[in-house]
Parts: structure tokens; sequence; C-alpha cells
């Protein structure tokens, strides 16, 4: 077992990681940002400027917003300031009603926002918003994670200002993992002390659930569900994987007012680090306690690769969290550390690569990609097979696979995300 002090952090870890979030938490960023700006402000702004960096823009362009029956930034700015509260964090717009919904029509139409691209900055997780009324001006930043709040002025004064440390200060730095470690405290933590990462099945599972009540997105999750696709795929453990894992991500990615749990800022990585392995569990009825020690290993392995590879990157995040889905299934299959280590290489051998091209409906369809292949490289584990090193990006170590993965999407596909954005940017829509 590891040490308590190491089991703290890592428990600390994963509860700033896996939070609740309404919506793409993009676009939910930016309100929450808006939102900052109009409390300091002290009223209903006249004027709002956002300047973002290309990956918000990116992936807030083409969703749907939470209640609206809308897509994009507009909308969620206008609500932001409308109806947004702060301290909600990346459930920022909850408080939505349908009165207000009718204003913030009314505030995108009446041309109150204005927004660029940030120039000049390397940061891919990057919000900056100006508000304006009364000859008076307030601006907030958020920078480097979702809900990271690193700069509040009023009238030119600093209220807040954390966008570098200050002199001789120390900066706090989150715990560093690497597989064995992820492996050891997901297997031998007290249970008790685990428990709580039930809340991810609770949250995404009841998003699955309602996304039956409505037409969402493509509505890949019901179409799984239907007698055609049950001819195709049976009436499997694989099919209840995938129609309940794309089903949560139909109705977040379609504007349901639905919460899941996120991981790493991402609902869809929460969804599917949590979806494919709460299902297996059920099917395959394992006990509570190996359905908690599974969540743990899969939603701590995303956090991990996310912790090389960036909040926000050209690679997309379905890649990094059903890696984690195929660890935890892996091990309620009845794996150990080695088959758990196969089924991380024999997903990298497969679906690196997959780009981001921004938060919207069609990502249940990269979702059920990765699921596909995370129920693949467990199984193929469990038969003793795995991609060798003598093929492709794989190493013999399973951490420097992984730092193969996160260097090609964090650094490799950098001109990707640029090519990606241009194309999105210059559509006739």
């Amino acid at each position: 077992m590891l040490e308590k002090q190491i089991r703290e952090q890592i428990i600390s870890l994963i509860n700033r990681e896996v939070v609740p979030a309404v919506g793409c938490t993009e676009p939910m960023c930016v309100s929450l940002c808006v939102a900052k700006a109009t409390e300091t402000l002290g009223c209903r702004p006249e004027k709002i400027t956002a300047l973002l960096s290309a990956n918000i823009l990116k992936n807030a362009m083409g969703v749907g917003i939470p209640g609206t029956g809308m897509i994009g930034l507009p909308i969620a700015i206008a609500l932001g300031a409308l109806v947004g509260k702060s301290e909600y964090q990346l459930e920022v717009i909850k408080d939505l009603t349908r009165e207000i919904l009718e204003e913030g029509k009314q505030y995108v139409g009446e041309d109150h926002i204005d927004i660029k691209l940030k120039q000049g900055i390397t940061e891919k997780l990057y919000v900056e918003i100006r508000c304006e009324a009364q000859g008076h001006e307030a601006t907030a930043i958020i920078a480097h994670s979702h809900t990271n709040i690193v700069y509040v002025e009023r009238d030119g004064n600093a209220i807040l200002d954390r966008r570098t440390p200050q002199a001789g200060a120390a900066e706090q730095k989150d715990i560093q993992l690497n597989m064995r470690m992820v492996y050891d405290f997901a297997m031998t933590t007290p249970e008790e002390e685990i428990s709580f990462i039930l809340k991810t099945r609770d949250y995404n599972i009841r998003a699955a659930e309602e996304s039956k009540k409505a037409n969402y997105g493509h509505c890949l999750g019901k179409t799984i569900d239907r007698p055609l696709s049950h001819g195709i795929f049976g009436n499997s453990i694989f099919s209840h994987i995938i129609s309940k894992t794309a089903s949560a991500c139909d109705a977040r990615m379609g504007g349901a007012m639905i919460p899941v749990m996120s991981n790493s800022g991402s609902g869809n990585q929460g969804i599917c680090a949590t979806n494919p392995v709460a299902v297996y569990a059920v099917e395959n009825e394992n006990t509570e306690e190996e359905l908690i020690r599974a969540l743990t290993l899969s939603h701590l392995t995303a956090i991990y690769i996310k912790q090389n590879l960036g909040k926000l990157s050209a690679l997309c995040g379905c890649v990094v969290a059903s890696i984690g889905s195929s660890c935890g299934i892996t091990y309620l299959m009845g794996g150990d550390y080695t088959h758990i280590c196969h089924s991380v290489k024999n997903m990298i051998a497969n679906i690196t690569g997959m780009i981001c091209d921004g938060a919207k409906p069609s990502c249940s369809l990269k979702i059920s990609s990765g699921v596909s292949t995370a129920l693949l490289s467990a199984l193929l584990s469990m038969e003793g097979k795995c991609v060798s090193s003598v093929e492709g990006i794989i190493d013999d170590d399973v951490d420097r696979s992984i730092r193969n993965l996160t260097s090609i999407g964090a650094e490799a596909m950098n001109q990707t995300d640029a090519m990606v954005l241009d194309i999105m940017t210059h559509k006739n829509c």
C-alpha cells in the first residue's frame, strides 16, 4: 500500500480533476469567465469582448449549449453575463430559466458581444473576458485549466493576479504519476478512501438514461439499442457499453441540461472513463469494491496521461479516456498489472493520432470508436496478446509508450491543430 501522504495527494488530485459539469467544458469555461467579469463589474455589461486561445475557440464553435437549443459561444457568453454564477464553476448557468434564455437571445441579437482569437500566446487553454458598462470596465482571465481564474481587475486595479508565481513563492505542483503508482493506488487504497468515485457512475449513467427522453445529437446511443443494431452487434455487453456511453455523449453534446462528471476538464472524457467500466461491472456481476477500484484505475489512468498531454491538444480526448476504461475493464476481467500494461500498449498501437476537431454531436462517434478499441485491447490482453516494441511507437516500458503517445499529441500534432482550426473557421456554413 502506498504511504498515507501519497494517497492523500492522489485523492486530492482526483477530486480536482473529476468534477461535475453541465454542457461542454470549453463554452462553460468561457461562460464562467464572463460570470466572474460581470460580478466584478457589478452590473449587466453593455459590451463583452472575448479573447480566446485557438483550442478554446475550436472546442466551442459547434457544440450545443445546455438548455438553449442553440450552439456556439455567443449564447454561452450572454448567459454567463445574465444568469451565470462563478461559484457554480462548470455548472455556471444551471439557474437558467426560459425567461432568461429569451433575454439571452435578445442580448446576442443586439450585438453586445465581440469574439476574437487571442494573438501571441502559447497557452492552449486561455480565456480573457473584458466587460464594459456605465464608463467602467472589468477583466477576468482563465488559464491552464477550465476553472483556474488567474486574473481579475476592475477599472485597471488588479483584484487577483496569479498569472505568474510570486518571487520566492513555491508553486504548488501535483504529484507526478506513473502507471505502477496508478495501479498500486487503485488496487491497495482502503475502499472507504476511494468510494467517492462511485459518483462518476451515478452522474454519467444517469446522463445516459436521461438521454433516452429526447433526441439529442445524432442519437447514436439510441441507434445502437434498436433491433437493427442488435441484429448486427447483438444484444450484448458490447452493444450495451456502446449505447450507454454514446447516449451520455449525445445528450451532453446536444445541449441537454444534464450534469456529467468530467475528467481533466472534459465531460466526454469523464463519460468515456466511467460508463464502459460501470456497464461491464454490472453485466459481469463484479462486486461494488471491484467497481470502485476499476473506476479509480480508469479515471486515474486518464489523469496520468493528461498530465503529460495537457488539458487541450490536437489529440482527441477519447483516446486518453478509452485507455483508462480499457484498464478498468481489464481489471474487471481478472487482469493483473501486466495485463493492464498490455491493454495500454494495445490501445496506443491502435487509435493514436485521432484528431480533435472540436466539441460537437459527432463526438459520440469518436467515443464509440475509442470504447470499441478499449474492449478489443482488454480481450487481447487477457488472451496474452500485446503489441511488441518492434511495432510502431510501442516501447517495452509502458510509461515510455504513454510518453510516445503524448509527445505526438502535444508536440507533433500542433501543425495539425492549426490546420483543423483553419478549416473550421473558413467553411461556408
